[in-house]
């Protein structure tokens, strides 16, 4: 018989949704279900459906969980952009990296396939408290509210089909990437030359 730790409500949810980002890293949206996570912790089905209620109420956990992890290092990238320590390209590439190394947009997609669409609030929470906590410096709202749609749109898509369209296109991977942090940029230039 084996002993396990006993931990506490906040430790059991923590463990659960690691190991439920860590499933979805490895093997896509559809491995992260209540049996999975649960027998990656060492823990019951019953256990995680006391802590979530439900497999949508552990999606939304997860997806809390992914987009304020997240948008704590975009806005990290964001203000060393600002400070002249960072570049647009890294701002790119932590956005996009959300969305496909991390798994957002398999899980963004999931989700709404399964017709669990209020489990993205937390996601588009996040990236709107992000928008309002940066605040434009030199734009105007409205601009880094549609710079921010862009990015954000952009980086979804290519998540989802980048590669195959790149392909099929003839252009190199890092295509969108590339246009994405051309946008970012003259979206930068632009609002400064306003601003003068």
């Amino acid at each position: 018989m084996s002993i396990r730790k006993r931990l506490s409500p906040d430790e059991s949810r923590t463990a659960a949704v690691v190991a439920a980002r860590e499933l979805l890293i490895e093997t896509g949206p559809q491995a992260v279900t209540l049996k999975a996570v649960a027998g990656r912790i060492g823990r019951t089905h019953a256990n995680l459906l006391h802590h979530f209620g439900s497999a949508s109420g552990l999606q939304k956990a997860l997806a809390r969980h992914l987009s304020e992890s997240v948008c704590a290092t975009i806005a990290e990238a964001v203000l060393a952009q600002r400070a002249g320590h960072g570049s647009a390209r890294e701002i790119v590439d932590l956005t996009f990296d959300a969305f496909d190394k991390e798994g957002a947009g398999a899980l963004a997609s999931w989700m709404l396939l399964s017709g669990n669409e209020d489990a993205l609030d937390p996601i588009v929470e996040a990236v709107h408290d992000l928008v309002d906590r940066l605040g434009p410096v030199s734009e105007s709202v409205e601009t880094m509210h549609r710079s921010t749609l862009t990015l954000v749109l952009m980086a979804l898509g290519d998540a989802l089909l980048g590669g195959p369209m790149a392909k099929a296109l003839d252009l190199p991977r890092e295509a969108a990437r590339q246009t994405a942090e051309r946008f970012l940029i003259d979206s930068i230039a632009r609002a400064h030359a306003t601003a003068e």
